[in-house]
């Protein structure tokens, strides 16, 4: 592959990461000390590379020979970690250069998360580093761990040979803390770590240089992120794109949910498109599975880990509990997890394993008959899975004796391998002893055990979603757009004729520079019209009373005239007019926005919502890729607050949902196929029962 955008090729990076001979500087002898844990969890992993340790006071630790100072190491080390004060970071960095050590990694902290100063610092060490060819991991980072060749390059101690592995998951956070966390947890889930990578605060590698690393080797079969910055987006979203194409699903959490909308300074479109929320939409197109708890984070790993190319549809559910399948049903619908319909075939084979008065359906109760009969959890197993309707398969069972948990497991076992859809074991009674051997068997078998059935139904509903986009068609190309009317900001005339010639509805009228030319336009359009001031400098030309609505006849008109302008002398003196619309008025409908803008960071987004004044006020929109088609569209659509509007709510006609749709769809494809296009937004987009008019428009272009 080409060289990485930070000017470290791949084979660099999997220098660091598979380092042949490693430096340690700040060895100790002394337990609990950094340099005592790195040097301890190398040993332990029975690291079979050469080990080099530097200490100004000692001549040897644990048989291995001590050099006093960096330029006394021998040249062409792989990888180094540097245990200094911040004070001394910069030194030792340029001393590893003059040695042509291939990377370092650096623990201290008091670089740019510390100030003003320590931000010039980092900087400093940047350039240094990129100029020397030295790849350094951090600062303020807890290091790396290979855990395929035995390379822990870390000050978490305890690290050894039984936490190494063939494959598992990749594991790149920029916290250290929760570089161990993630590890540790999946470890306990039974669940083998892979790689696990803290970037720290990133002054010269990323989560981009090692997530292509960990793209080039086959050992990480699911990637975890937990990323609190993506500093590269468009290289980030093509790594995405190779992961996709890989098959290899990437689970991404990314505190920070708070919308902290960007300074776009003209419209509702930007504003509501804030960091988080627009990052989540772009990645979730992308094929990452967003999480928002940590509990959801292991839960969807442990299933992917198992079954990283998940089936697109819904799950059964399979309890003993009757009470619990009216809890299911709620939860399920909050989490949106299809529990789809059992096909006829399915309910007559579990109509003949289930007594009389059993209620065949999904979620399904099985009674007390898995008390006597242990076989019957393995006969309705088969009978679900088999079902081509269903994606998956959740157990919900109160534990049981020992040996009932241990029956139940070694006769579904054979049943979920045969299959190969992803399946769910979940115990009520939270804290109620489970028979280790029944746990082990499971694990044994990469089945996940889940702590309470809530956690593994919405784990289902995200895997069945990660199915879904590994199911989706390629977008539609964005094929040609209408020439665009100028640079900057375009005034709503000649915005709204751009988005006519696309294919939207706009209002029949035309452009006026005196109450004469006004007049004639009024005549042939007919009354009544709204009087509308037109300049690329007033974006919000109602703010400035430039706006006139229901203008009922000629001396209406003219009145209306006169008063637009003095509105806009009090207002808007300075503003030299192109001319001002003479609109036909629309006959009233439900307001929407619609709204497409080029993010710099991370390309084109959508906006729907409602509009008009409640586009404020209430803030119900939806955030879409912008390359969803119609059907994507219409179902976001379903997911509004005020969705009841558009249905038809209390008796009133159902207004045109797909025509709406439709016009989002075609500002989808403007915004992909204009590249110097920056933002359109139609505010309010009037629905009707047939059809949707663009009242308003604002459109920027970037200038040339």
């Amino acid at each position: 592959m080409a060289e990485a955008a930070t000017g470290f090729s791949p084979a660099s990076i999997a220098r660091l990461m598979r380092p042949r001979s490693v430096a340690l500087v700040g060895a100790s002898p002394q337990p609990g000390a950094f340099g005592n844990n790195v040097l301890a969890n190398l040993e332990r992993c029975g690291y079979g590379g050469a080990i080099h340790l530097v200490s100004r006071s000692l001549k040897e630790i644990n048989g291995h020979a001590c050099v006093p100072t960096i330029d006394d190491l021998p040249e062409g080390i792989d990888a180094i970690v540097l245990i200094v004060p911040e004070r001394a970071v910069i030194e030792a960095v340029e001393a590893c250069i003059r040695r042509r050590i291939g990377g370092a990694v650096v623990f201290a902290a008091g670089f740019a998360e510390a100030g003003a100063e320590g931000r010039a610092n980092q900087t400093r060490l940047a350039a240094i580093a990129r100029d020397g060819g030295l790849a350094v991991n951090g600062p303020n980072c807890a290091g790396l761990v290979n855990f395929i060749d035995g390379v822990p390059l870390t000050f978490e101690p305890g690290i050894g040979r039984a936490d190494l592995a063939t494959a598992g998951v990749g594991v790149l956070a920029q916290s250290g803390g929760m570089m161990g966390n993630i590890r540790q947890a999946l470890g306990l889930k039974g669940v083998a770590t892979s790689y696990s990578v803290s970037t720290g605060n990133e002054a010269v590698l990323g989560v981009e240089d090692f997530l292509e690393f960990l793209l080039d080797g086959d050992a990480s079969r699911v990637i975890a992120l937990f990323i609190e910055q993506v500093r590269q987006p468009r290289r980030f979203l093509d790594l995405l794109q190779r992961a996709r194409t890989l098959k290899r699903p990437v689970v991404m959490m990314h505190p920070g949910r708070t919308q902290r909308a960007r300074a776009a300074a003209l419209s509702h479109t930007g504003a509501l498109a804030g960091d988080h929320a627009l990052m989540a939409t772009v990645l979730r197109r992308a094929g990452v599975l967003m999480v928002d708890t940590l509990d959801a984070f292991f839960d969807v790993i442990m299933l992917l880990a198992r079954w990283p190319e998940p089936p697109p549809e819904g799950a059964a559910i399979m309890t003993n509990s009757g009470a619990f399948r009216s809890i299911a049903l709620d939860f399920c619908d909050e989490a949106r997890l299809e529990l789809p319909a059992l096909a006829e075939p399915t309910r007559a084979t579990l109509g003949t394993l289930l007594p009389a008065y059993a209620s065949i359906d999904n979620p399904l109760d099985l009674t007390v008959i898995g008390v006597g009969s242990p076989t019957i959890y393995r006969d309705t197993a088969a009978a679900l899975l088999a079902d081509p309707a269903i994606g998956g398969l959740i157990t919900a069972f109160m534990p049981g004796a020992p040996q009932l948990q241990m029956a139940r497991a070694q006769t579904m076992l054979p049943v979920i391998e045969r299959s190969g859809k992803p399946v769910a074991f979940a115990h009520f009674c939270d804290g109620a002893p489970l028979a280790p051997e029944a746990i082990a068997l499971i694990r044994a078998n990469g089945i996940p055990v889940f702590a309470s059935p809530d956690r593994a139904m919405r784990a289902m509903a995200q895997l069945a979603e990660y199915g879904r986009i590994l199911h989706q068609k390629p977008p539609a190309a964005a094929g040609d757009a209408p020439p665009l009317p100028g640079t900057g900001t375009i005034p709503e005339y000649r915005a709204k004729a751009f988005l006519a010639a696309a294919g939207l509805r706009i209002p029949a009228g035309a452009l006026a520079h005196d109450p004469a030319e006004a007049a004639a336009a009024a005549s042939r359009i007919g009354y009544p019209v709204a009087l509308k001031a037109q300049a690329a400098a007033l974006a919000h030309k109602s703010d400035a009373g430039g706006v006139i609505l229901g203008i009922a006849d000629a001396a209406a008109l003219r009145a209306a005239w006169d008063r637009l302008h003095a509105n806009l002398a009090r207002a808007a003196a300075s503003v030299a007019l192109d001319g001002v619309l003479v609109e036909a008025m629309a006959p009233p409908g439900l307001e929407m926005i619609l709204g497409a803008r080029r993010d710099p960071d991370w390309g084109p987004i959508l906006v729907v919502g409602l509009g008009g004044i409640w586009t404020e006020a209430l803030g119900d929109v939806r955030l879409l890729p912008a390359d969803l088609d119609e059907g994507g569209i219409l179902a976001a659509l379903g997911t509004l607050k005020g969705a009841a509007l558009l249905a038809g709510h209390r008796g009133a006609a159902p207004l045109d949902a797909p025509a709406v749709a439709a016009a989002a769809a075609i500002l989808g494809r403007l915004i992909r196929a204009a590249p110097d296009l920056l933002e359109i937004e139609i505010n309010p987009l009037a629905v009707h029962p047939s059809g949707a008019v663009a009242l308003d428009a604002l459109m920027r272009v970037a200038e040339i």
